[in-house]
């Protein structure tokens, strides 16, 4: 089927997507997609709840040098995003305090890491000097181009990912809570944080070969920021991340099909509208109140 006949948008929403289907590249961007937006959600979840959400934006961040530097030394992309993340994760758990009193000091030193990261990146893109497209895929991403050996590797990581999640949910919720309280009752809270930060840069390294460095953020936190502005239940936020990320995800996928303008804008744009959304449903409902 020529693409050019099959990506004009017609009235009927169930051929439009049968359309979009149709192409090997788009099953896979949903399938990818998929996978990525419910890590991203309940890991996600987590972050936020626990105020990590600068350390989950360094880690995002932290993957394009690693990828960069990767291509520079003739290795595999993929690899530079897990080495440096998890190498990151790590470093971020090191300066992170037992309990949260010392904030100040720890942003201090998440913000410099991401700095330099950053300087890193640029500095490995302009020795390699090769295509600038490449490592604008590093930055935005590449959802149209996944590979069928990509989808299983992320689809593996995720299923790890989210066995990890489920043995330690419980402890892991108290300790984000309340760490004082948790660690007096023999919780082991240090060790949970790193558990979770290595969990965290994992997750990102593993998405961020799909969404770029810069888009896994956005499908991290927001999300997961609008089903925690809707309702404060653990279980029933967990849920509603998730449904918010697939929705983003799905619809971002579609009209950037038939749109001229990025994927990357539409999915977050329409998260951003869904996390604006939640927060004047909830002013609305105070009022009324």
């Amino acid at each position: 089927m020529p693409i050019e006949a099959a990506v004009r948008i017609t009235p009927n929403v169930v051929d439009d997507v049968r359309n979009a289907l149709a192409f090997h590249f788009m099953l896979n961007a949903l399938r990818a997609g998929t996978v990525v937006a419910i890590v991203a959600a309940v890991v996600g979840w987590f972050m936020v709840l626990r105020r990590d959400t600068f350390a989950g934006h360094t880690l995002a961040v932290v993957g394009f040098p690693g990828a960069a530097g990767a291509i520079w030394i003739g290795m595999s992309a993929i690899a530079g995003y897990f080495a440096f993340c998890i190498a990151a994760a790590l470093v971020i758990g090191g300066v992170q305090p037992a309990t949260r009193r010392g904030f100040d000091s720890e942003s201090a030193a998440i913000g410099t890491l991401q700095a330099f990261a950053l300087a890193c990146g640029f500095l490995f893109a302009s020795l390699y000097g090769g295509l600038v497209n490449g490592f604008s895929a590093l930055l935005f991403g590449s959802f149209l181009g996944v590979t069928d050996a990509q989808v299983i590797t992320l689809l593996v990581v995720a299923v790890l990912l989210l066995a990890v999640f489920a043995c330690i949910a419980r402890p892991l919720l108290f300790a984000s809570i309340d760490p004082d309280v948790a660690s007096a009752r023999g919780v082991p809270v240090r060790l949970l944080s790193f558990v979770f930060l290595i969990s965290l840069g994992v997750a990102v390294a593993a998405a961020s070969q799909i969404t770029g460095s810069l888009l896994v953020f956005a499908l991290l936190v927001v999300p997961a920021a609008t089903a925690q502005t809707i309702t404060a239940r653990p279980v029933a936020g967990l849920c509603l991340a998730v449904v918010v990320a697939l929705l983003v995800t799905w619809l971002g996928l579609g009209i950037g099909f038939y749109s001229s303008y990025p994927l990357g804008f539409w999915i977050t744009t329409i998260a951003f509208a869904a996390y604006a959304l939640a927060h004047a449903g909830r002013a609305i409902v105070r009022a009324v109140r």
